[in-house]
């Protein structure tokens, strides 16, 4: 058979394999055009930033995921951020500390409780059962010290509710990464799939041109290795996928979900984020310096407090009793105070101002935290921002060239059958680049946008 016939059939065979895996009716390996199909950087696209979390620590009812609407089956990210608000047991755990802060403060404002008891006197004198009764005692408190407690309790409930807003926002940005994770591992099976059925598709086409006398040993084998790559990339896509999925369902709480598809694009709300705005935007709603701050409220009323104790309480006691002996009831007042001379509270005093002055140092201490991860995650979205770009702009129109150039060279005989694999393994490469430099870009957002907060699950 002459040359150009074996070449034409080649093509032919190769044009099949791929315009099976992309659903063409025409197939080519002009159709080898990946890059719109899964991402689409859009740098003037504004992403609404997350509300910032109130202190409640009410979850909302979850919304079903059972049966989602016909027209799209799949879990969407809003469904995951409301598994993860009901089943997460970190929020559990926030939301009972509210609950204890605010039986703290319902004890606080209690007033103590009256003594009663039984009294006698003089008993055995002249051989009379002596002066028997009863009395009533009651501790008078002084200086405000109830409406100081009651403050302290107060400050330390608003304490309480932002840290369960600062444990909301790191499961929710725990989710979102999780779930971004999840998507990039879902595109990044698809496309390797697609790989590896080019990847055999390639070893048939070789196989029929070395049928025909014209390909060599070498092509086979190099299309050979080029599949046995490509199935190694497929087997450590799937199993990513896997722990991807795993990791998303631990984080909302729900281990056992099943892996199902999930709705949404991994471009889709990404914003243009400046330092400026972003630094300022984190100092003034982020919910782990409001709690920092309700801790100075805290401490100050505290120090209000043990200020306050330094006046003693009064103890007031009222008895009445009767006098066997000569039949005549008796009344009786009594009342005290401990004279403040060696107890002053002075020590508890100084200690409330040490707590005041670290709870202050601790809120600048958060800020310039916030400063410092804000940096390092601001780099990481500015360095993936260019990856996007250069993809997006250059990189990726650049492989689809090339590529058609070495297919449409390959059909004139210009290039051999390495030269072609090779064009298609840079292609694939190329795109799974980008995937993973949006998924850089979506993780570093995520952090930026969500208060830089993260790590739900640890123990605190």
């Amino acid at each position: 058979m002459p040359r150009n016939r074996a070449i034409i059939l080649g093509v032919a065979l190769l044009g099949l394999s791929v315009g099976a895996v992309f659903g063409q009716e025409n197939p080519s390996l002009d159709t080898l055009r990946l890059g719109s199909r899964y991402l689409r950087w859009a740098p003037g696209q504004e992403g609404a930033s997350p509300a910032a979390a109130g202190p409640s620590a009410t979850a909302p009812a979850p919304i079903p995921i059972a049966t989602p609407a016909p027209e799209a089956r799949g879990i969407s990210l809003p469904q995951w951020e409301v598994m993860a608000e009901r089943c997460n047991p970190t929020l559990t755990q926030a939301a009972a500390r509210v609950e204890a802060a605010r039986a703290e403060g319902v004890q606080a404002g209690l007033y103590p409780n009256p003594r009663v008891g039984y009294l006698a006197s003089e008993i055995g004198d002249e051989k009379q059962a002596g002066q028997q009764g009863a009395f009533v005692g009651q501790e008078i408190v002084t200086n405000g010290k109830l409406k100081l407690s009651r403050q302290v309790a107060e400050q330390a409930i608003v304490q309480a509710q932002w840290a369960w807003a600062v444990q909301r926002g790191r499961v929710i940005n725990d989710v979102r990464r999780a779930f971004y994770e999840v998507l990039v591992a879902q595109r990044t099976v698809e496309l390797t799939e697609q790989l590896l059925r080019v990847g055999r598709e390639g070893v048939r086409a070789a196989d029929a041109l070395r049928n025909v006398k014209e390909a060599s040993r070498f092509d086979g084998l190099q299309a050979r290795i080029e599949a046995d790559s490509a199935q190694i990339t497929a087997e450590k896509a799937r199993n990513r996928y896997a722990a991807a999925w795993r990791n998303l369902a631990l984080l909302a709480g729900m281990p056992d979900v099943p892996p199902a598809p999930l709705l949404g694009e991994l471009q889709d709300g990404l914003a243009q984020l400046s330092w400026e705005g972003e630094l300022c935007r984190v100092l003034c709603e982020s919910p782990t310096i409001a709690e920092a701050r309700s801790g100075v409220a805290r401490a100050e009323a505290a120090l209000n407090h043990q200020n306050a104790e330094r006046v003693p309480n009064v103890d007031v006691q009222l008895a009445l009793q009767y006098d066997n002996a000569t039949g005549d009831p008796i009344a009786g007042v009594q009342a005290g105070v401990p004279l403040p001379l060696f107890n002053r509270n002075q020590g508890n005093i100084r200690r409330a101002e040490a707590e005041l002055a670290a709870a202050r140092a601790e809120v600048r201490r958060v800020e310039l935290e916030l400063r410092q991860r804000l940096t390092a995650a601001f780099e990481q979205y500015q360095n993936a921002r260019c990856q996007v770009e250069k993809y997006a702009d250059q990189i990726l129109p650049n492989a689809q060239t090339s590529l058609d150039l070495v297919a449409a060279g390959y059909r004139q005989g210009h290039f051999d059958y390495v030269t072609l694999l090779t064009a298609q393994r840079t292609f694939f490469q190329v795109n799974l680049a980008y995937i993973e430099a949006v998924r850089d870009l979506r993780t570093a957002a995520v952090a930026i946008e969500g208060n830089l907060l993260s790590d739900s699950l640890e123990q605190r």
